[in-house]
């Protein structure tokens, strides 16, 4: 859902999404996706943003629509934090020194229960 009434009043008081995201301490794309609806705007920057436009919360807020995370990657689907609907993109060769080091640490992990193994029947 898009906060249209948000939009509407914004440009019609003359503002712009830069001094809004100030408002609410974010960067402009933040601000932008809170506005086109793909971002939650949670209740006390609800407040913030109707007090700047000189309006109650009720004339700008519209109920939002959000239950889809736009990431691919389920490790961050649990939409807690500040890390709802942000995208998280790693590089492929990040990712493949990542799983060499899994890799690593799986052997070491072996070796340290075959030792423990032979502690354990001394």
């Amino acid at each position: 859902m898009i906060h249209g009434k948000l939009r509407n009043l914004r440009k019609e008081k003359g503002m712009s999404q830069k001094e809004m995201a100030q408002i609410l301490s974010t960067d402009i794309s933040c601000y932008s996706r809170k506005e086109n609806g793909k971002s939650k705007i949670h209740d006390e920057e609800w407040e913030k943003l109707a007090k700047v436009l000189d309006v109650s919360v009720e004339e700008i807020k519209e109920e939002d629509s959000i239950g889809i995370v736009h990431n691919d990657n389920s490790t961050f689907n649990d939409n807690s934090g500040n890390y709802y609907d942000q995208h998280f993109s790693i590089p492929n060769s990040i990712l493949e020194n990542l799983q060499d080091y899994i890799s690593i640490l799986k052997h070491e992990n072996e070796s340290l229960k075959k030792e423990l193994e032979k502690f354990k029947n001394k």
